[in-house]
């Protein structure tokens, strides 16, 4: 977001940021073109995140329908996306939603916080429409089974990104996502750009093959697969190393026992939380990057890896824009057994030095395409034309695999034939 403002302010534009209240500077906040509005939020346990619950939005929407942004941006479906959305509908603003989250999955690993959402945007909305007591005695505010709160945000986000004038997605992954929640959403891939991390001498080298992760370590990224999977590893290379760069101490006590002890025992190094600008020393050192999450939309991290000449080993099949397979990167399916095979091919293959070149090349190669630069420039061109009421061109060939498996963890064992016709038929 503070490229993107960056971008913004050097073009001539004024900008209003409304978030939840976080911690952190930001670099533009003196500057006179730049307003800021911060909402009171609260602390999700074992979330990581914060949750803005609609304090102050009463005042907050009257003061935006009063004095109108020319273009509203929307990131998400937070409860502030719902107020991004409030005000453009009674303003008749034009209004974009970038979409980075793969709703569905994520609901997988935090299924708890879907009736809380939910629970927020019915009392708000209630407000708003100013309801008879009969309808609000309507209203069923019961806790939903699991499953319930997500089919009914799912709906919402297909109202909020069916009416927006555009949809931005990171990748053609998450842009088919929204094509399957809303079919007749205008969708535009504008991939989110990053630079290379400062150059650094390398921390000190393992005496074996170093794989490398770097990102946040929670459930959803797949990190308890990457600890089974290595422990496989090990026993056919023990002096390989798995280094996983992040903050291992704020976890899920299960997950963070499951760290400790490959800490302890299995070859894995947990240097902790890393500064950004400090981060090119650690990936300088690593051989190759593992990335076992099945939940992001593009992951910049990727991209920074690539950036640094490293080759991958993922379970990701659709994020493409860093990866090419059998150049730079071995896939793997979402199970131990083949992710360490995947590991193991990638120590192996870039023992010949040919290979190796070639993937550090094309790793460095592709980043190079997706520049904060770039990605920043579009978005600045997206809002002139939509300011201006003139149209924006979309993504094409963007085919949603409506085929996907709809249940991932069921195995069917043996197919159903119909039998042959009979005179009874």
């Amino acid at each position: 977001m503070q490229f993107l403002e960056e971008q913004v302010l050097a073009a001539g534009h004024k900008v209003l940021l409304v978030a939840p209240e976080a911690n952190g500077p930001n670099p533009h906040a003196l500057n006179p073109n730049r307003r800021e509005i911060r909402l009171p939020s609260v602390p999700i346990p074992g979330a990581g995140v914060r949750l803005s619950m609609g304090q102050d939005f009463d005042y907050r929407l009257a003061q935006m329908v009063a004095n109108p942004p020319d273009v509203i941006h929307i990131h998400g479906l937070g409860s502030i996306g719902l107020l991004g959305m409030w005000v453009a509908e009674r303003t008749n603003r034009p209004m974009v939603i970038t979409w980075h989250t793969d709703l569905e999955a994520y609901a997988e690993h935090y299924w708890h916080l879907m009736p809380l959402m939910n629970a927020a945007y019915k009392v708000y909305k209630m407000h708003l429409d100013k309801p008879s007591w009969a309808a609000i005695m309507k209203q069923n505010m019961k806790r939903p089974r699991r499953g319930g709160a997500q089919v009914a945000l799912l709906e919402l986000a297909a109202n909020m990104l069916t009416d927006a004038d555009l949809v931005t997605t990171p990748s053609d992954k998450t842009a088919k996502r929204v094509l399957e929640i809303a079919p007749n959403a205008k969708v535009r891939v504008v991939p989110n750009g990053t630079d290379a991390l400062p150059v650094l001498p390398p921390i000190s080298k393992h005496r074996g093959p170093r794989l490398i992760y770097v990102g946040r370590i929670s459930v959803e990224k797949g990190i308890g697969l990457m600890l089974d999977a290595f422990e496989l590893v090990r026993d056919q290379i023990p002096n390989a190393e798995l280094m996983i760069v992040g903050d291992w101490k704020n976890t899920p006590k299960r997950l963070r026992r499951k760290l400790q002890r490959a800490s302890r025992f299995g070859g894995v190094k947990l240097p902790g939380q890393i500064p950004r600008e400090k981060l090119g020393a650690y990936y300088a050192s690593g051989d190759a990057f593992v990335f076992t999450s099945l939940t992001d939309t593009q992951a910049l991290v990727l991209h920074e890896a690539a950036h640094a000449g490293l080759p991958f080993i993922m379970v990701d099949h659709e994020l493409r824009l860093v990866v090419e397979p059998g150049v730079n990167a071995v896939l793997a399916r979402p199970n131990q057994v083949s992710l360490a095979g995947a590991m193991v091919g990638m120590i192996n293959a870039l023992k010949d030095p040919e290979f190796a070149e070639r993937a550090r090349a094309r790793s460095m190669e592709m980043a190079a395409r997706w520049t904060i630069d770039n990605q920043s420039k579009e978005f600045v061109e997206i809002y002139e034309a939509l300011a201006a009421g003139q149209p924006v061109n979309t993504t094409e060939d963007l085919k949603p695999d409506y085929g996907r498996r709809i249940f991932p963890s069921r195995t069917v064992h043996a197919p159903y034939d119909r039998p042959p016709a009979t005179d009874s038929d």
